[in-house]
């Protein structure tokens, strides 16, 4: 299969280890094992004489079930049997378009967003549409060029919900009306929603998987949770058909996920309250950094996020957006990632969600880069 280079992940690759300040990472401050424990209370003594005596075969084929039952509280109609586990949601997204997705099927998706949403479509051979969400439209989806774009024949509706790199965030009504316009060809819905409840404001967002018999919800532990490392993601559906055709292909490409990875996400999400509460402190906090900072950056602009890690802002430089990030790089070792990763030009997509003193030093760093040019 011929795929585009995949260019976010090839830009983070090559410069992240590196890097003196990373704000362009996408995950809530990542935590230690440690610091897991010493958060949720749990006995780390009594867990690990538990999992190092265990023998490591591939352990629960469809998933542990208290892992289940903890991406279960994340939703308001879902059981554990709704619930496919992966390896991270990148292989979440892989493998539903694989399990669900046929050469010259129709497939829509938005544009900006995570880049597998279309590249993996086109590459099986599918008829990608895009759907340009608009800086003038709060980077939402205008819903009159998704009603031209959908056809009878339309097989799947890719969304990514909050929005990853602006931070937009669709709110109820509008899924409702997506769901709709969905409905009237039949086509599924693929949801990405890895940033899903980390908004600025206490509200809930609703899921794909909980208002769409034909929808499907993309998760993990990486950016909410902060566990990028255990590799846990999931598939979240209701519709039988979904779920037959997901599990038929699992078992070609991935059979189980790590014994030890999903009994960390057990115990992760048995206090996601916790995980929750410490996260959104953390977004909430370091973006008004950011917005102070914007305010005080004549050459910047943005518009504000509402949700998520991340938001895309604009700079009135002529310095194309890979160069002003290399440069920006060599000069300070603040690591942002270039705006045409995501085919915005003049751009740089920030992650918000670093420790406190990092993002601040980052910021502080760009300020100094853009007075040099």
């Amino acid at each position: 299969m011929t795929i585009d280079s995949f260019k976010v992940e090839e830009w983070m690759n090559s410069y992240e280890d590196g890097a003196r300040y990373n704000i362009a990472e996408t995950c809530v401050d990542s935590i230690s094992i440690d610091e897991l424990f010493a958060l949720t209370g749990e006995n780390k003594e009594e867990f690990l004489s538990r999992v190092l005596s265990r023998r490591f075969t591939y352990g629960d084929i469809v998933g542990k079930k208290e892992f289940k039952e903890g991406i279960c509280s994340l939703y308001k109609s879902l059981s554990c049997d709704d619930i496919i586990p992966t390896h991270g949601a990148a292989g979440a997204n892989h493998h539903t378009f694989l399990s669900l997705i046929n050469p010259h099927d129709h497939v829509i998706s938005i544009m900006p967003t995570y880049q597998q949403l279309y590249s993996i479509p086109q590459a099986i051979g599918a008829n990608v549409d895009i759907l340009h969400l608009e800086k003038d439209d709060n980077y939402l989806p205008n819903l009159n060029k998704l009603k031209k774009l959908v056809k009878k024949d339309t097989k799947l509706i890719c969304i990514n919900n909050p929005n990853n790199p602006t931070g937009a965030l669709i709110d109820d009504k509008t899924l409702l009306e997506i769901v709709d316009i969905a409905a009237s060809s039949n086509a599924y819905i693929l949801s990405d929603e890895v940033y899903r409840h980390l908004t600025q404001d206490d509200i809930y967002i609703s899921s794909i998987a909980d208002i769409y018999d034909k929808g499907i919800s993309v998760s993990s532990m990486s950016k909410v949770f902060s566990l990028a490392g255990i590799r846990l993601g999931w598939i979240a559906t209701r519709n039988d058909s979904i779920k037959r055709a997901v599990l038929s292909m699992r078992d070609y490409n991935l059979i189980s996920c790590g014994i030890f990875d999903e009994e960390i996400g057990a115990i992760a999400l048995k206090h996601a309250d916790k995980l929750l509460k410490r996260n959104r402190a953390i977004v909430r906090e370091n973006l008004e950094i950011v917005d102070s900072w914007i305010k005080s950056e004549t050459s910047l602009s943005y518009i504000k996020p509402s949700a998520g890690t991340t938001a895309l802002i604009y700079y009135d430089k002529k310095l194309p957006s890979y160069d002003f990030c290399k440069e920006l790089y060599d000069k300070t070792g603040a690591f942002v990632t270039p705006g045409d990763c995501f085919e915005e030009p003049f751009s740089f997509r920030l992650g918000y969600a670093a420790d406190r003193d990092t993002l601040i030093k980052g910021l502080k760093e760009i300020s100094n880069f853009l007075n040099l040019i």
